[in-house]
């Protein structure tokens, strides 16, 4: 038996419980991890609150992310007592997720934990800083470097604009933070961004084509914020798109791209071939300090998951939120 979050649907609608279940009930997969931490991510919160259909099929163990270790393998590529994490995969959505004491999962979806990193910082970092990592690296891979000018990054005090932020500026960048939280300047200050504007500067609808201000930019606000954002790049520049806050729509026009040569790239983190999920840890790895990884995150017990995924989706949550399934 083993405890996780659980999530059940029925006619009265959604109902979250901590339980216990048999280790018969988990996913089908070749790899058996035991979980150390998961994370809330905004999606795990939707997840467990039923304010939107995340899940896929009932019930289910919510939670897109986690490190552990493995207590039994079938595959070639993992043995008893490695460290593993998974971003991704449909895990917490499609297959039992990372909110429980025992994840079974496809051993694809596995990449080895970086021996720089432990469970904990690994999971402190989370989905989150793994996507802005990945974005950081398509702008590079676009020739984006320090020297081209500045990097805008919306949605600046959410999980991924905050990493975003601390990674660019660690990176050597000059970070530009877009934010409708005007009590959290300090916090962004200190995270390295080095300009501050007002989110609504951007989100409402704007020209075609505006004045050249940033060689690059992370987005993960969408909608009249990405088309704005698009019409502002300096010619030659790109902008990294994951997500969809102020909505799923894009109502911009051509000319950025025609005219500026702007590239818009579109960053998925749920599927990503093993190459880029390996080297976007490495990167990690390499460049955050362990205090860093560590200070950005709140570890709260399983217990406490429920509550403070509403808290998420109020906006009174700042920084990353790790779940430590054993506390």
């Amino acid at each position: 038996m083993f405890k996780c979050l659980l999530v059940n649907k029925d006619e009265n609608g959604y109902k979250t419980s901590i339980t216990e279940l048999p280790e018969e009930t988990l996913s089908q997969g070749n790899v058996l991890v035991k979980v150390l931490y998961s994370t809330l991510n905004y999606k795990d919160a939707l997840a467990i609150t039923g304010k939107a259909p995340v899940i896929r099929s009932f019930p289910m163990i919510p939670g897109i992310d986690f490190s552990g270790i493995v207590e039994h393998s079938e595959s070639d590529e993992f043995k008893v007592g490695d460290k593993v994490l998974l971003n991704g995969f449909g895990v917490g959505e499609k297959h039992m997720g990372g909110l429980s004491q025992k994840a079974k999962v496809n051993s694809d979806w596995l990449i080895p934990l970086p021996a720089a990193i432990s469970p904990l910082q690994a999971m402190s970092i989370g989905t989150a800083g793994y996507t802005a990592m990945l974005c950081i690296l398509a702008l590079e891979k676009n020739g984006i470097t320090p020297q081209s000018g500045k990097i805008l990054v919306t949605g600046a005090t959410g999980g991924v604009g905050s990493f975003a932020v601390k990674l660019l500026s660690l990176m050597g960048y000059s970070v530009v933070a877009s934010t409708g939280s005007s009590d959290q300047h300090d916090y962004l200050y200190d995270l390295g961004a080095t300009e501050i504007i007002d989110r609504n500067e951007l989100s409402a609808p704007g020209k075609p084509l505006m004045k050249e201000k940033w060689a690059g930019a992370v987005d993960s606000i969408g909608s009249h914020t990405l088309a704005n954002v698009c019409a502002s790049i300096q010619y030659g520049g790109a902008v990294a798109a994951c997500g969809l806050a102020q909505g799923m729509d894009l109502p911009a026009s051509v000319a950025p791209f025609i005219l500026r040569g702007v590239s818009l790239l579109g960053v998925d983190s749920v599927m990503r071939p093993r190459a880029d999920r390996i080297a976007a840890w490495k990167k990690l790895s390499e460049i955050l300090p362990a205090t860093e990884m560590e200070s950005i995150a709140e570890v709260i017990s399983l217990e406490e998951s429920i509550d403070v995924a509403g808290k998420l989706l109020d906006g009174n949550v700042t920084g990353r939120v790790v779940v430590d399934v054993n506390k």
